[in-house]
């Protein structure tokens, strides 16, 4: 039988770390194989991200994986602009873990 994990102490870098639930339609399709994902901060390594769920939520991470989204080069008035580059993180939960509503908020 495997033990619960400890409450762990919720630091205030764990909230600079997640920024943002990142809600789309590929991203409803991955809560179904229980993952979520967030976007977070661009200088977050894996390790930090895993531990900000997992205190802030109260869930156990089975793996985190990120991605680099690159930001797009768009018109306003006729002049380009380029969007800010955010990172995501594809966060896997275990089995046996409740499930994150990211709808209420933290």
């Amino acid at each position: 039988m495997a033990k619960k994990p400890a409450k762990i102490a919720v630091d205030n870098r764990h909230y600079d770390v997640v920024v943002a639930p990142h809600i789309t339609e590929k991203a409803t399709l991955l809560s179904e194989n229980n993952a979520v994902v967030f976007k977070v901060a661009n200088d977050a390594s894996k390790p930090e991200i895993k531990a900000a769920i997992e205190a802030l939520f109260g869930v156990t991470v089975k793996a985190v994986n990120t991605i680099v989204q690159k930001g797009k080069v768009k018109r306003w008035k006729g002049k380009p602009y380029k969007r800010s580059d955010f990172k995501k993180a594809i966060v896997t939960l275990t089995a046996d873990s409740k499930q994150i509503d990211v709808t209420t908020g933290i």
